[in-house]
C-alpha cells in the first residue's frame, strides 16, 4: 500500500547526512558517526551524562527536478522523532551556494529514551496550496542514545539450509517451502531453503538490471513476511502487570513493536497502541488489524520501492527488445 498524492511529487532521491555532532558543545569523535549504517552513537565512555546534542546536517535534493517541476516556495525540513516518547523536533534547512541544504538540529536528552529517527521532508506550494508534502528521505538516520557503536542493530538472522536433507529435522515437513520465518529464539531467523532450486543462487547473484530489480522484489516479499511474523509473535508474547496491562517486551520484540505500531495505529500514542493491539488480540478484533500490520510490514521492507523499481526495469527491458 503506497500513498497516492493528488498532485505531482518528487521522484528523485533525497539524501540526508549527519556531518558532525556536539554534546553540550563538545565535538563528538567522527568514529561515533557511520555513513554506511546511517547511524550516530551518542553514548561515550568518557561522557555518559549530557543535556543536548547538536546535529549538523547536509541534505541533497534532486535539484534539476525541482527546477523543472510545478513547485514554488520549496522548503526542506529535518525532523527528529521518537515513538517511545512522542518527541518531535523539526528545523528548516537552508540552501547553500553549493546546492546542498544545511542546518543544525538540537536533540534534548531528557526528551528522549533510547533511539530517535532523523528524516527529511520537502514541502512546497502546489496548485496554489502551500505547505504540501512533495518528498521525504527514503533512508532515515538512527540516533542511538545508549550505544557506543554507530551501527543499526541486526534485526534478522539469515540461515541457508536444505529443508529436506539438512540438520534441522523440524524443517523437513516444510521441504516444499522456499523460506520460513522462525520467531522463537533470541533473534528472529529467516531460513532459506537451499533445496528449493535456484532460490539462494538467485538471491546471492548479480546479473542485469532486470534481474537485480526482480531480486529486490523477492527480497522485499521475504522481508515483509518476516516483519509480519515478528510483529504477531511480539504481540502474542506480551506479559501483563498486576492490573492486566501489557508490558513492553525486551530484545528484538521491543524494537519491532516500537517500529511498527505507529503505522498500525497511527492515531494513538505508542503506549495506547500497545494496549489496543493487546485488547484486539485477547478480546476480539485482531483480524481487522491484519491489513494495517501488512501495510506496516511492507513499509519496513520497502516493498513499494522495490516493486516500482522492478516494474520500471521490466518495462525498459521490453522497450529495448522492440
Amino acid at each position: 500500500m503506497n500513498t497516492v498524492f493528488p498532485y505531482q511529487v518528487l521522484t528523485g532521491e533525497i539524501k540526508i547526512e549527519v556531518t558532525s555532532v556536539k554534546l553540550d558543545g563538545r565535538p563528538l569523535p567522527l568514529s561515533m558517526l557511520s555513513r554506511d549504517h546511517k547511524a550516530v552513537a551518542l553514548h561515550e565512555v568518557e561522557r555518559s551524562r549530557w543535556d543536548e546534542a547538536r546535529l549538523d546536517l547536509r541534505v541533497v535534493l534532486p535539484e534539476k527536478e525541482l527546477a523543472e517541476g510545478p513547485w514554488d516556495d520549496v522548503a526542506c525540513l529535518a525532523a527528529l522523532t521518537e515513538a517511545a516518547t512522542n518527541a518531535r523536533t523539526t528545523v528548516r534547512l537552508r540552501r547553500s551556494d553549493a546546492g546542498w541544504w544545511t542546518g543544525s538540529l538540537v536533540l534534548f536528552r531528557d526528551a528522549h529514551l533510547t533511539r530517535a529517527s532523523l528524516t527529511v521532508m520537502v514541502a512546497a506550494t502546489v496548485d496554489d496550496e502551500s505547505g504540501r508534502l512533495i518528498g521525504t528521505a527514503e533512508e532515515p538516520w538512527t540516533i542511538e542514545l545508549d550505544e557506543r557503536v554507530p551501527a543499526r542493530k541486526q534485526e534478522l538472522n539469515i540461515h541457508e539450509t536444505d529443508f529436506r536433507n539438512g540438520p534441522e529435522t523440524w524443517l523437513r515437513m516444510f521441504q516444499d517451502a522456499p523460506w520460513l520465518v522462525e520467531t522463537t529464539g533470541d533473534m528472529p531467523t529467516v531460513h532459506l531453503n537451499t533445496g528449493f532450486e535456484g532460490l539462494v543462487e538467485f538471491l546471492n547473484g548479480g546479473g542485469a538490471p532486470v534481474e537485480k530489480a526482480v531480486r529486490g522484489m523477492l527480497a522485499a516479499q521475504i522481508a515483509a513476511e518476516a516483519w509480519t511474523a515478528m510483529f504477531n509473535a511480539a504481540v502474542g508474547d506480551l506479559e501483563r502487570d498486576g492490573a492486566g496491562r501489557p508490558q513492553w517486551p525486551a530484545g528484538w520484540r521491543d524494537g519491532v513493536l516500537r517500529s511498527m505500531l505507529p503505522d498500525v495505529l497511527p492515531d494513538l500514542s505508542i503506549s495506547d497502541a500497545l494496549l489496543e493491539v493487546h485488547l484486539r488480540l485477547t478480546e476480539g478484533g485482531w483480524q481487522e488489524l491484519q491489513p494495517r500490520i501488512q501495510y506496516a510490514a511492507a513499509r519496513r521492507a520497502k516493498t513499494h520501492k522495490n516493486i516500482a523499481n522492478g516494474l520500471r526495469a521490466m518495462s525498459r527491458d521490453v522497450e529495448t527488445e522492440r
